[in-house]
């Protein structure tokens, strides 16, 4: 009788546990929304400072920042807000998606949840025509989750949210935002009144998304057959 190498195994398992799932976002429970893509965890309430009492409507940048710092949710205290910058960035404005400002900018995580994860149009394409066809001034917060579960972000704003980024290109440095109304990357002085959505690095659930789970049964699965085989 022939038995299979533990080592072999175990690199079965492993390639199983790292072979990605189809992208999307993941309902964690208790209001967490996990992106599988940027690695990242969204607050569901997209307003949570003003839900929870924090504050009574938009924030400056340096307060939405604060904000972010010091919330504990979900037994976590390592929010931020999107779009960290170890330092200032130039402000470069543009239409294509290559720029550090303007349309269709995935590259940003609040830019890729609003194009990607929840399927927005820009005001304007690509090529800076506007407004472009399928464009609507409500963004859409709704999606399927991983599980195939109708869901939606709580709270959206058709307005703009600050992110942690800075643009050096001004003196002193503006505070970026995004605007969910035209979906626009852009910046503003630091003492406008924005909302802020929170997020963390990471994910929140340390169980197997299904569909890995299903890739792992069907590899011990074949393991097993493979050695009845060899027991003949």
């Amino acid at each position: 009788m022939k038995k299979i190498p533990i080592a072999l195994t175990a690199m079965v398992i492993m390639f199983l546990f790292t072979t990605p799932a189809h992208a999307t976002l993941w309902d964690r429970g208790g209001g967490l929304i996990y992106d599988d893509v940027l690695k990242v965890t969204w607050l569901q309430d997209t307003d949570y400072a003003v839900t929870s009492g924090y504050a009574n409507g938009g924030m400056t940048w340096d307060v939405a920042n604060a904000w972010a710092a010091q919330l504990v949710y979900g037994g976590y205290d390592d929010w931020r807000l999107p779009d960290p910058a170890d330092q200032p960035i130039e402000y470069i404005w543009g239409f294509d998606g290559t720029t550090t400002a303007g349309y269709n900018i995935t590259a940003s995580e609040i830019g890729y949840m609003y194009y990607v994860n929840l399927n927005n149009k820009g005001y304007y394409d690509t090529s800076g025509n506007g407004p472009q066809l399928g464009w609507n001034p409500m963004p859409n917060a709704s999606f399927t989750d991983g599980n195939g579960k109708a869901l939606s972000f709580q709270n959206l704003q058709s307005f703009d949210y600050w992110l942690a980024r800075e643009y050096g290109s001004f003196n002193p440095p503006y505070g970026g935002r995004f605007d969910f109304n035209v979906g626009a990357l852009s910046a503003n002085t630091k003492d406008f009144g924005y909302p802020a959505w929170a997020v963390r690095n990471g994910d929140v659930s340390a169980i197997p998304e299904p569909a890995t789970m299903l890739l792992i049964g069907s590899g011990l699965l074949g393991l097993w057959g493979a050695r009845r085989k060899f027991r003949k």
